[in-house]
């Protein structure tokens, strides 16, 4: 399978430090954003730790074998993040969200942990392929919260899974087909806080890969609060 693929990443209009990072790696059919969390000095270190250790990954065959070797990958992180924080005199969390996609023999799989999202478009309908590890998507799951409700409660950055935070890590994986023509997004919450899903998804029919930049701009226009990073890959 062939692939193109766009990315971009930007401090946003607030925010001194960029705590956000990703890896690509087409060559490879892989791709994630992390987004870390802990403060200056901390979330970057997170976040880098996550996207360096799947850049780092050897070459393996099969798409099972590839996402075994990233759920391994990101364990270890863990365990690494967790001792990091235990020897720090910041006596907070360190970590990292992470949102990924493998792809491989006409199959996808998408790993994440934490409210980073994945999305596929196709045929002009998007799709949110990841499911938020978040206080208020367990809210909208339990039937106590109102799906359009979610964006704007006071608790939407709560999140209930990372890499770093826990001493166990469970990633979350889903699978399915992919087919020529679509495309996937990968972004932190610095970008689907202000662009929704049909602004999303009319942006990405429209410039497909080349909508990168335009999310990024759309974004930094809206105040961006919040550090933006995005993966933009279509299956060509």
């Amino acid at each position: 399978m062939a692939f193109e693929c766009v990315s971009r990443t930007h401090v946003g209009c607030r925010r001194k430090v960029n705590e956000d990072s990703l890896a690509v790696r087409t060559e490879r059919g892989l791709w994630a954003v992390a987004d870390g969390m802990g403060g200056h000095e901390a979330g970057d270190v997170a976040s880098s730790k996550v996207t360096e250790a799947l850049l780092r990954l050897p070459v393996v065959y099969g798409l099972e074998s590839l996402v075994e070797a990233v759920v391994g990958a990101l364990q270890r992180v863990n365990g690494e993040l967790i001792e990091l924080a235990g020897t720090s005199d910041m006596k907070r969390r360190i970590g990292s969200t992470v949102v990924g996609l493998a792809i491989a023999d006409g199959q996808y799989r998408c790993f994440w942990a934490g409210d980073s999202r994945a999305y596929r478009v196709r045929a002009g309908q998007i799709e949110q392929v990841s499911r938020d590890h978040s206080m208020v998507q367990d809210l909208v799951d339990a039937g106590l919260l109102a799906p359009e409700d979610a964006e704007n409660h006071p608790n939407a950055n709560i999140i209930t899974r990372a890499v770093g935070v826990n001493e166990s890590l469970k990633v979350d994986i889903v699978q399915g087909e992919a087919l020529p023509g679509d495309l996937y997004l990968l972004a932190s919450d610095g970008l689907t806080r202000l662009v929704n899903d049909e602004e999303l998804a009319a942006i990405l029919t429209s410039r497909g890969i080349d909508a990168a930049d335009m999310l990024i701009e759309t974004s930094l226009s809206r105040g961006a609060p919040d550090n933006v990073t995005l993966v933009v890959v279509k299956v060509v």
